[in-house]
């Protein structure tokens, strides 16, 4: 072997354990962040209170009620999830039951505000966990909605034995809506009506990649490959098959899509992505001018709330 090629093995062998450890680490710096969970309670609290003020105290009123409840089921991989449920402000009119899916590092509490305009505005039943490793929910690593739609699946009847209706939407936002976006395309039961994804990605490995672009434009696309080889031998999923966009392509349901047109964090073009990925059923879009990442509702609360209430309503009529 000449000096030349042992300098090249030598190179490579280098080159390889470097892309091995930022692989590593960035799978680590997305899927493990700290604080999480209960730690990370009351800045959620917070942030439920910034989107729309007055939630954490209605929330708490319900609680201390006993209109509002927590139960704990055994979800993917093992691991206990949680979530809390509330009846409709008319339960015996009940229009129906909605799973309310929150985002990336939030929980249950950050999107009181779509569990209230679902009980409050609409008379919805409503379900609303916490994903694995947020909350109060167990877990290793934050699944970004590919492993979550399992532990969504398990949720469905749940709901459903509780609240006995025959109409169910999902409704998520960022993650969230990732998270019911991929659900969308598995087999599911024939009450399961229709979907909402509010600024979902179109796939883990297109999300990720943007984000190395706006905080790490210095490390490599190729670590994305690694960092996907970690995680799959970690947690048994990779990057790469994570994607809304297949997953739309099996769902024949109907779905609204809403997407603030000045959203940078999942860019604004993976709502097209999205929307074309969905060839069967029914489908429609919202472009909320000018908000950024899960502002739509912030920004525009009278507008969300109609465009909701109305794709439910010809939903119902079809």
């Amino acid at each position: 072997m000449t000096k030349l090629t042992k300098l090249c093995l030598l190179i490579c062998t280098v080159l390889a354990l470097n892309a091995c450890m930022a692989g590593r680490y960035m799978s680590n710096y997305a899927l493990t962040p700290t604080p999480h969970g209960v730690d990370d309670i009351e800045r959620t609290r917070h942030k439920a209170d910034s989107l729309m003020p007055g939630s954490t105290a209605w929330y708490d009123g319900l609680k201390a009620q006993g209109i509002l409840k927590d139960t704990v089921i055994v979800g993917n991989r093992g691991f206990k999830v949680h979530a809390c449920y509330v009846p409709a402000k008319e339960p015996a009119t009940a229009q129906g039951t909605a799973i309310v899916v929150h985002g990336y590092g939030d929980n249950h509490l950050v999107f009181l505000y779509l569990v209230r305009m679902y009980r409050d505005d609409f008379n919805y039943n409503v379900l609303f966990p916490d994903l694995q490793y947020h909350g109060y929910s167990e877990g290793d690593h934050i699944q970004m909605g590919w492993y979550d739609r399992l532990d969504i699946e398990k949720w469905i009847p749940v709901a459903h034995d509780i609240f006995q209706d025959d109409f169910m939407v999902l409704h998520g936002v960022s993650m969230g809506a990732a998270t019911v976006m991929m659900t969308s395309g598995d087999f599911l039961p024939d009450y399961v009506k229709a979907f909402v994804e509010d600024c979902g990605y179109a796939s883990v490995v297109l999300q990720f990649n943007a984000n190395r672009k706006q905080s790490f434009a210095f490390i490599p696309p190729d670590v994305l490959q690694s960092a996907s080889l970690v995680t799959k031998s970690k947690y048994g999923w990779g990057f790469w098959e994570a994607s809304s966009v297949k997953q739309l392509e099996k769902c024949d349901r109907p779905m609204l899509f809403i997407h603030g047109d000045a959203d940078d964090f999942v860019p604004f073009s993976h709502l097209q992505k999205c929307y074309d990925a969905k060839t069967h059923g029914y489908k429609e879009m919202w472009v909320a001018p000018g908000a950024v990442h899960a502002n739509s509702y912030a920004k525009y609360p009278e507008e969300y709330k109609q465009h909701v209430r109305d794709f439910l309503a010809k939903v119902k009529a079809m």
